[in-house]
């Protein structure tokens, strides 16, 4: 493995650990539990895909007239995961993007959807994305996740992208969702079956497939520029933290849900 990816790797241990053994997943107890879960991340399952265009806009040809790729091998990476994550294929064997996968799972537990549809909805009607955001009934780590992974596209800077993408998402996720696979399995309750597909699915993918990859990209992308390998190292260790403050909202929010329920 490339010296920086170890280095790198070497530095975000701790911070990985940290999602690794999250008191979020031992919350995740019951189905209202896992619901709130979903109706924050629903959010992250939203934004990983302009993360995934953005990379696709600066490494392949997206534009007219068609010009060749300078990287063939990162073109193909990118748009095979794009086909993965817009049109793989459901637990009923339909053609879905991942995000539509979740708002079905959504809708099979009867999770709230409203707040990440008013999202979609103004952002079709031309609003900022930082007005859209405002305005949303969700917490505020959920808000900063976002505005991150916009921040981290407008720098349009194609390391820093994949250094959101690799280190945020892609290398990490296996280890986060087998730890929700393992809380959520555990019960008898089968209403969220489309959710574990989900989350299986990922596990199979990013670890298998996509995580290896994505190194490699990074790897490609930086090249011998030690100020980009010190940039992504940067935006890696952001990337995983904003991951735990979401994590931490998210638990807030399971944990007052819960409290609710008990007085009810």
């Amino acid at each position: 493995m490339n010296k920086n990816i170890n280095r790198i790797t070497r530095e975000l241990a701790p911070l990985r650990e940290q999602l690794r053994n999250h008191s979020l997943y031992r919350s995740l107890k019951s189905t209202d539990d896992i619901k709130v879960f979903m109706e924050m991340h629903v959010f992250a399952v939203w934004d990983f895909m302009s993360l995934l265009k953005a990379l696709q806009i600066n490494l392949t040809c997206v534009s007219l007239p068609w010009m060749p790729n300078k990287n063939s091998v990162l073109a193909r990476f990118i748009n095979e995961i794009t086909v993965a994550e817009e049109s793989d294929v459901s637990c009923k064997g339909e053609i879905k993007s991942h995000f539509e996968m979740y708002l079905d799972a959504m809708e099979e537990m009867h999770a709230d959807a409203q707040q990440i549809h008013l999202f979609l909805e103004a952002l079709r009607e031309q609003s900022p994305l930082e007005n859209a955001l405002k305005e949303l009934a969700i917490p505020k780590g959920v808000k900063e996740f976002v505005a991150f992974t916009f921040d981290v596209i407008k720098t349009n800077a194609p390391h820093k992208v994949a250094a959101a993408f690799t280190f945020g998402r892609e290398d990490v996720i296996p280890d986060m969702f087998l730890k929700i696979v393992e809380e959520t399995s555990s019960g008898k309750n089968n209403t969220h079956e489309n959710f574990l597909y989900y989350l299986k699915r990922h596990i199979e993918l990013d670890g298998d497939e996509h995580g290896p990859l994505s190194l490699e990209m990074v790897s490609v992308l930086c090249g011998d520029d030690e100020k980009k390998w010190e940039e992504v190292l940067k935006i890696a260790k952001q990337s995983l933290q904003v991951r735990i403050n979401l994590w931490n909202s998210i638990q807030e929010k399971v944990e007052e849900n819960q409290k609710e329920l008990i007085t009810v």
